[in-house]
Formats: C-alpha cells, sequence, structure tokens
C-alpha cells in the first residue's frame, strides 16, 4: 500500500489548482478565437511542452509494439477527448460562467461508478448517495430564478460530462501496457488535428489579431493545463493511494470557482454557491468507502 506522503498531495493540489483556474482561462480563449481553434492551438502547445517531459520522465528502450499500442490507443481516446473537451468549451461559452461549468464538469466523478453496471459490477451505496446529493446541487445551480428548465449550456456541459467519463473509462482499459505521457501526448495530438478540422469545416475566424488576444488563456491552458499539471498529476499521484489521489483532485471544480470569481468577477448568487457546495459534496461522498460491503458467503 502506498504512502501519503505531504510532498505527493500538496503536489496533487497543485495540479487542482492549476486546472480549476484553466476554467476562466478557457471561457477568455474561446471568446476570443472560438472553441474550435482555441482547443485546437491550445492542446498542441500542450503537445509542444510534454516533449521535454517525455525525455525526462519516459527515457525507455525502443519497443515497437509498445509505442504502436501506446499510439494507436491515445489516438482513440483522443477522439474522445475531443467530443468530452469541444462540449465544455461549447457549454461555457452558452452560460459564460467558468464556476458553474467546472461544478457540473466534475459530476464525471460520480458518473464513473456507475459505468460498473456495465461490466456487472455492483454499486457501492456511497455512489447512490453521492449521485443524488450532486442532482439536488445541479439543480440550484441551473435553475436559476424561479427558471423551469435547464439553461442549454448546462444541458451541453452535462453532456460534456458523461463524455469525461467515457474518457476515463476508456482510459482505463485501453491505457495498460503503454507508455503514459506518450500516450497522452498522442491523445492530444489527434484531439488537436480534430479540433482543426472543425474550425476549418465550420470555418471560425483565425488570424494574428485573435491569436494576440488570446495569448495568455492559451498560454496558460496550454502548458501549465497540460504540460505542467500533468506532470504534477504523474509525480503525486506515484506517491499516493489512487482513493485519496481522486478526492483531492475533484477539488478541481472548487479552484474553477475562485478562478472564476478572481478573473472574470464571477458570482453565482448564494443559490448557485450552494448548489456548488452541494455537488462538491456529492462528488467526494461518491468517493468515499463509508458502508462496509457485505462479505460474499
Amino acid at each position: 500500500m502506498k504512502k501519503n506522503s505531504m510532498t505527493s498531495i500538496l503536489i496533487l493540489f497543485l495540479t487542482a489548482i492549476i486546472w480549476g483556474f484553466a476554467f476562466p482561462f478557457q471561457l477568455q480563449g474561446g471568446n476570443a478565437l472560438g472553441a474550435f481553434w482555441f482547443n485546437c492551438i491550445r492542446y498542441f502547445i500542450g503537445v509542444v511542452s510534454l516533449i521535454p517531459v517525455i525525455l525526462i520522465f519516459e527515457r525507455e528502450p525502443h519497443d515497437t509494439a509498445k509505442l504502436r499500442r501506446t499510439v494507436g490507443s491515445g489516438a482513440l481516446c483522443g477522439v474522445i477527448l475531443f467530443v468530452a473537451t469541444t462540449l465544455q468549451q461549447l457549454g461555457m461559452q452558452a452560460t459564460q460562467s467558468a464556476g458553474k461549468t467546472g461544478f457540473i464538469t466534475g459530476l464525471y466523478m460520480v458518473f464513473v461508478p456507475f459505468c460498473g453496471v456495465f461490466m456487472h459490477r455492483r454499486i457501492r451505496i456511497e455512489a447512490w448517495l453521492g449521485a443524488l446529493v450532486a442532482v439536488v446541487g445541479l439543480y440550484f445551480v441551473s435553475f436559476q430564478s424561479g427558471s423551469a428548465a435547464f439553461q442549454v449550456g448546462d444541458l451541453i456541459t452535462l453532456c460534456g460530462a458523461l463524455f469525461w467519463t467515457a474518457h476515463i473509462v476508456a482510459i482505463d482499459k485501453f491505457a495498460d501496457g503503454t507508455s503514459p505521457i506518450k500516450f497522452s501526448l498522442s491523445q492530444f495530438v489527434s484531439c488537436g488535428i480534430l479540433c482543426g478540422i472543425f474550425a476549418l469545416i465550420l470555418r471560425e475566424p483565425i488570424g494574428f489579431d485573435l491569436i494576440r488576444a488570446g495569448t495568455v488563456p492559451l498560454l496558460y491552458c496550454g502548458i501549465m493545463s497540460v504540460g505542467v499539471a500533468y506532470t504534477c498529476q504523474v509525480i503525486g499521484q506515484r506517491g499516493t493511494e489512487p482513493a485519496l489521489a481522486s478526492i483531492i483532485l475533484c477539488t478541481e471544480s472548487v479552484f474553477s470557482a475562485v478562478g472564476g470569481w478572481l478573473i472574470l468577477k464571477e458570482n453565482l448568487g448564494l443559490r448557485g454557491y450552494l448548489g456548488c457546495a452541494l455537488m462538491f459534496a456529492g462528488i467526494i461522498l461518491s468517493q468515499l468507502k463509508i458502508f462496509k460491503a457485505k462479505e460474499a458467503k
């Protein structure tokens, strides 16, 4: 069993902070460049930022079969990542709220345990309770001022959370026996290419002035959110138990609200923050093991 070192715990919190603060920068960048061009450029910046990380952390003997498996599996997961990140970006630009997007996206931590249904696994009672609390929180966040329906952006973001769930499950299925950082680089390349193709098909405007307007968000989301945060995650999880690591990383949603408040001056109101608190509680509850499973006879 891994020992939970304080250094590893702090590194994982740094990862959550970086990812959480990426949400307001994503909103700014998407507004400047458009969803597809912004994602395309930031993922390719991320690819470049991962190259030195690979040279440092993944120096290994040449293995053609492993490399082929790594690139192929990474590219496949990159397709799912493309759908997830596109829906997240479009949902965020529809709601114009980094904090709300961060919390709704974080629901993938609640959805993941329920994927066990398709693998004939028993769903823990904590997952059911966490999902119930999170749904109540989603109601408070999305049904503002007596509104009787979800906002379009909320529904898009929620669909994105389902694809983030699929992304987690796909990585769990296909990443075994691969080089993890090269795997990530491969999926980022795949995702970036697809974003670029759709940007061209939809004729999103692009130019030097637009790129210059989105420079800071592009650099933060490309270098910090991808290169630095991913490296921190790898280092942090080496010295932390998976259950604790997942709980720490899900605080990303809290930092998305903090980032939205500090950078964009967002205010979700009392009802919205109550909903965020409930959603966060549901996410945490779904990751805990409170009730002992009945022993099989």
